[in-house]
């Protein structure tokens, strides 16, 4: 006879629990759990199953790659989506995920690669009206608004594309479980089934993800682990510019990105990021240090600005945009200790432009100097570039690929360049306007 056994389930996470707490053990939501009732069915006996079919690895033929030909879009995936691969896209609500897919579509139909669209979260019409600003008329791209995964499976076998967009993983749903669309227990058997029939029939399918509060792509973390590719489309919405990162490729490398620029006709790619992060530099600032970091193999010239202005409270200010807060505060304690300056009387504001974020230690001798500049008020030249790691005790460290950022930062048209004393070796034959400095002392001697 058939038991029933009451537990308590979380409407969050789904996770269950023998008494009610306040607070979900699972996930740390509060006053999520709700009386469930569980039937215990009697487990059956499995009978053996059949062995599967294997392969050699000389039999399979090499997967097809759908270069899409935008550039900066390859760049990020290794040259194009492999075929059969399951690609999940995460972004912040408004930063551009549907309009990539959208260009993908057309790149891909322009391409007479067939391509289904199925959107959970806009109306055919109102994909129609995205569709218009960025070109795409092309009629051969199916577009459907069916979130019921049976059903969207039934149209994959029967459209048989080589590409799919779901849009957004979070829409759909199994009728086979309880749970609502956008739990973790729907997103999981979705996506599981997406990429099983993905698999099967060689069907490149992007997953196109949300973000929560805390940053991640919804599930949380659940879906990086089940797809071939992440791709995070990052940016400040208030800015022009978007940065496209792999954090998982199994096709390709992880550390290049593609930076686009969102204008009223789509996603653009900017081939030279550089003449636009420093187009509207003002001349003279004070505060204003210009640095060149690296994104994956790609140098970026980029201005550091920051704002020392005399605390009004009893505990100063601290706050960082584009650089690692903690490392600002390590950068304050030295140049407090080994410059004698007092950054304890200021509130400090430190911001990368453009809206980007460059957490690498080469920052860290144009974070001092634009602070000190600022603290002094004295202008650094505009035709300065400073590159190098600072260390504890003020002493400056040499960084990875010196050599592409010196070349990107002459190439922009930056006659003087400040680096760290240890790189004269490495760079051999230096040019005349290379400043070779050995501490924070003799850099502060050289330019404030």
């Amino acid at each position: 006879m058939t038991k029933h056994s009451e537990q308590f389930k979380c409407s969050v996470c789904e996770g269950l629990t023998a008494k009610w707490q306040g607070q979900c053990p699972h996930c740390g939501e509060w006053n999520t759990l709700e009386p469930y009732e569980r039937a215990d069915v009697p487990k059956k006996r499995v009978k053996p199953g059949t062995p599967p079919p294997f392969y050699s690895l000389s039999q399979p033929g090499q997967p097809t790659r759908y270069g899409s030909g935008i550039e900066e879009f390859d760049r990020v995936v290794g040259g194009g989506l492999m075929e059969g691969s399951i690609v999940l896209l995460g972004g912040d609500p408004g930063i551009g995920k549907s309009t990539l897919a959208l260009q993908l579509c057309k790149a891909y139909v322009e391409k007479n690669i067939k391509v289904c669209y199925f959107s959970g979260e806009e109306s055919v019409g109102q994909l129609a009206l995205r569709a218009g600003r960025i070109g795409l008329k092309n009629d051969d791209l199916k577009i459907s608004n069916e979130v019921e995964l049976s059903r969207i499976l039934a149209g994959l076998d029967s459209e048989k594309p080589q590409v799919a967009v779901i849009d957004s993983i979070q829409t759909v749903y199994s009728p086979n479980l309880d749970s609502l669309p956008g739990s973790i227990s729907q997103v999981r058997e979705c996506a599981t089934e997406l990429m099983s029939e993905g698999k099967k029939k060689d069907i490149t399918i992007i997953l196109i993800g949300h973000i929560t509060k805390s940053g991640m792509i919804a599930g949380p973390k659940l879906l990086e682990h089940v797809v071939d590719t992440v791709l995070y489309l990052e940016g400040d919405k208030q800015h022009y510019f978007r940065i496209l990162r792999s954090v998982k490729n199994r096709f390709g490398a992880t550390h290049e990105i593609g930076i686009f620029e969102m204008k009223q006709d789509g996603l653009q790619g900017i081939e030279n990021p550089g003449d636009i992060f420093l187009s509207e530099r003002k001349k003279g600032a004070t505060g204003s240090v210009v640095t060149c970091g690296m994104e994956g193999s790609r140098p970026l010239l980029v201005e550091i600005q920051a704002l020392a202005a005399k605390a009004a409270y009893g505990t100063p200010q601290r706050h960082a945009s584009g650089i690692d807060p903690r490392r600002l505060q390590l950068l304050l304690a030295v140049i407090e200790r080994q410059l004698n300056i007092p950054v304890s009387q200021y509130d400090i504001f430190v911001n990368v432009v453009g809206g980007l974020t460059l957490k690498e230690p080469a920052m860290d001798l144009p974070v001092i100097a634009a602070i000190v500049s600022s603290i002094r008020n004295a202008a650094i030249p505009d035709n300065t570039a400073i590159i190098g790691e600072v260390g504890l005790t003020g002493e400056t460290r040499s960084v990875m690929r010196l050599e592409q950022r010196v070349s990107e930062a002459a190439r922009m048209g930056f006659d003087h360049l400040i680096l760290p004393a240890s790189a004269k070796k490495k760079l051999g034959n230096t040019d005349p306007g290379m400043m070779f400095v050995s501490d924070i002392h003799e850099l502060m001697v050289r330019i404030i």
